[in-house]
Formats: structure tokens, C-alpha cells, sequence
């Protein structure tokens, strides 16, 4: 699993501990003031892989796994992106998805009043009303059981009028996914992005021999009741069997950054280039939005810092991921993380992304 294939990315990591010094030492601090006990950082520029170094352990304890630098983590959120929004690229550049189909073509949950106006455009762009959470683990067994329930929810909102991040929308838009291309999102995700990419760790629930060589998420002491290592740390997802549109797949930093320079190429060899840029421009409506399709873009203030492009855009994992893409500087920073660890209380990845995107920039 953490094979690394690097002939199709140039490494240029000679002069990171100098170039990236600043950006590194503020990853240090994070670990040492417990913002999170590990962590992988990769940017590349200009075709080129110029920062790939690892940070800290596995948990707190002393002589506890170092993490690595083909380490793989839960992406949780960066899920969205990497796999979901990709798929649904792949589809509508096929013709097999319209954004402008409406969702009560899959769901009879949708057929009534406000509902039957909701699109999958306004799911990938997060301003369909659906609420941003539900635990609806507590009361959902299985998958479909699961899905239903959401596809029941009241709408928070009438469509279209604001956009409000929704892990509801992906996990219907994940299931649409499914529909639509006739098969389990994971193969999918195998065949059509991570083999054509390279990106050799990056899957969807790892198999158990692999599972302790990824770094823990959480004790988690109100659901399952065990540590969550090496399976998704998203309740909802978990009962999902781990594949879900909004979370669940796991991957290294050097993948991430495979993956982003497939979008700084315009999408080769997988997409097109006006595929590409369909779904990564800001949306013009709802106003005020920063969202595109699948991904987000900064707003102020803004989790990718104060230097990125206007025509950047990224995504953010609940358990400390995060991936930024900066067309213009032809730059890219994945920031891979277990902040959740133990408790998922830590908040302070909040200043440490911002803080580590600048400093990179800077360094640049």
C-alpha cells in the first residue's frame, strides 16, 4: 500500500529543509502543542515535487509509529473531491450525467413541493437546502437504510437561494453516482483515477492487514466503541460499509499530489481541460457563494491562507486533511493530518493550515 510510484511526478527535494523551513516549523510546533500528534506535508511546483517530509507519531506517546512519508490517512472530506466530484466529472464529460437532472429522477423522497427542484448542480455546489449533518447513524443499520433517510430529510432551506456545506447532498450524490454509472464507486474510483494517476495507495476501506500502518483517528467511545484505525472515523459513512459519496476513501500525500497535478495539466490523462474548469470556477449564484462543483474556492477568511490565487480552489477532511490548488502559481499543498486524535476536540488546525499555506507561498 505505500508504494510509491515516482516517475511521473520529477522530485526536487533537495533543498526543502532550507526553502520550506519556516512552513516546517510551524508543523513542528502543531505537534508539539498537540494540535495533532502527526502529520505529512507535499507541495509541488512547476511540475515538480518540492516538499514531501513527515512530522510526528502516530498518537501522542513517546514510542508510538513515526509517521512517514508515504504515510496514508483518512481523507474524510478531501473524499468529495478526490473521488466523487472526479466521478461525476468523468460521467458528464461521458454525457452519462446532466447537472440540470433533477434529483426526484432517483429519489421519490424528492417529488414534493421544493424538493422536486433540486438538482444534481445544486448538490455539487452545496446550495440544494438539504441540513449539513444528520447522525443519522444512530438510527440507520445499513446502507440503504441509511440513504433513504437521508433522501427523507426535510429541506434547511428553499433551494438555490444560499449555499451551506452538506455532507447530505454528497452522500445522495454518491448513491446517484452509483446509479448512474451501474457500479460500486470504489472499483470506479480503482479503474478511472487512481490506476490511469498512479495512485497506488489511495483506496476505499483498506483491507486489515494494512490497517496499522495508517495512523488512528479517534478512541471512539460512543458508537463503535473501539479505536477507529485504518476504517473511515465518519459515523454515517462507517455504516455505509466505509464507501460513501461524502467520506471514506484513504490515500498518502504523494497521491494527493499525483492527483493535483492531473488538474494543474488540465485534467490529463483522465478529463479535459473544459471539464476541468467547469468545475472548479466559482459558481455565480447563490450570491456570495465560494463554492464551485465538488470543490471550494477562498473566501475571506479562508482556510487556504491570504496568498493563494483568486482562482484557486481545494477542499478540507474533518480528521485535519486538506489539498489547495493554485493554477496560476501552478502550485499544490496537501496537508495530511490525525487532529481528531484521541477525542477530536483539537480546533486548532483552524490557524495551522492558513498559517502553513502562507508560509509555503512565501517560501515560493
Amino acid at each position: 500500500m505505500n508504494k510509491i510510484q515516482t516517475s511521473t511526478l520529477p522530485h526536487a527535494l533537495e533543498q526543502q529543509d532550507s526553502q520550506f523551513a519556516c512552513a516546517f516549523a510551524l508543523i513542528g510546533a502543531a505537534i508539539r502543542e498537540r494540535v495533532t500528534p502527526g502529520a505529512v506535508i507535499a507541495v509541488t511546483y512547476r511540475e515538480q515535487l518540492v516538499a514531501w517530509k513527515a512530522f510526528g507519531r502516530f498518537t501522542y506517546e513517546e514510542d508510538g509509529t513515526s509517521v512517514q512519508p508515504p504515510t496514508v490517512f483518512d481523507l474524510a472530506s478531501v473524499t468529495k473531491v478526490v473521488a466523487t466530484t472526479s466521478m461525476a466529472m468523468l460521467l458528464h464529460e461521458r454525457g452519462k450525467l446532466d447537472l440540470k437532472t433533477k434529483v426526484r429522477d432517483f429519489f421519490r423522497q424528492f417529488h414534493d413541493a421544493e424538493k422536486q427542484e433540486v438538482s444534481i448542480g445544486m448538490l455539487l455546489s452545496h446550495c440544494s437546502g438539504l441540513a449539513p449533518y444528520e447522525k443519522l447513524f444512530l438510527r440507520c443499520k445499513r446502507r440503504n437504510e441509511l440513504i433513504a433517510a437521508t433522501a427523507a430529510s426535510p429541506l434547511a432551506y428553499s433551494p438555490g437561494t444560499r449555499s451551506e456545506y452538506s455532507d447530505m447532498g454528497f452522500i445522495l450524490l454518491g448513491e446517484i453516482l452509483v446509479r448512474v454509472a451501474g457500479e460500486d464507486p470504489a472499483a470506479f474510483f480503482a479503474r478511472e483515477i487512481a490506476a490511469p494517476l498512479q495512485m497506488t495507495s489511495a483506496q476505499f476501506s483498506p483491507e486489515q492487514s494494512l490497517r496499522n500502518a495508517i495512523p488512528p483517528t479517534q478512541e471512539d467511545r460512543e458508537f463503535r466503541h473501539r479505536v477507529i484505525q485504518g476504517e473511515v472515523d465518519d459515523e454515517n459513512a462507517s455504516v455505509m460499509g466505509g464507501v460513501a459519496g461524502h467520506a471514506g476513501l484513504f490515500a498518502s500525500a504523494h497521491d494527493l499530489a499525483l492527483f493535483s497535478e492531473c488538474l494543474l495539466h488540465g485534467g490529463a490523462p483522465i478529463l479535459q481541460p473544459e471539464t476541468v474548469r467547469l468545475f472548479t470556477t466559482r459558481r455565480s449564484w447563490p450570491t456570495c457563494t465560494s463554492f464551485a462543483l465538488g470543490w471550494d474556492t477562498p473566501s475571506q477568511p479562508s482556510q487556504s491562507g491570504s496568498k493563494l490565487s483568486a482562482n484557486s480552489f481545494g477542499h478540507l477532511g474533518f480528521t485535519g486533511t486538506s489539498l489547495w490548488i493554485d493554477p496560476e502559481r501552478r502550485l499544490s499543498i496537501t496537508l495530511l493530518t490525525n487532529r481528531t486524535w484521541p477525542d477530536r476536540q483539537s480546533q486548532a488546525i483552524k490557524q495551522l493550515r492558513p498559517a502553513v499555506h502562507d508560509a509555503i507561498v512565501e517560501a515560493l
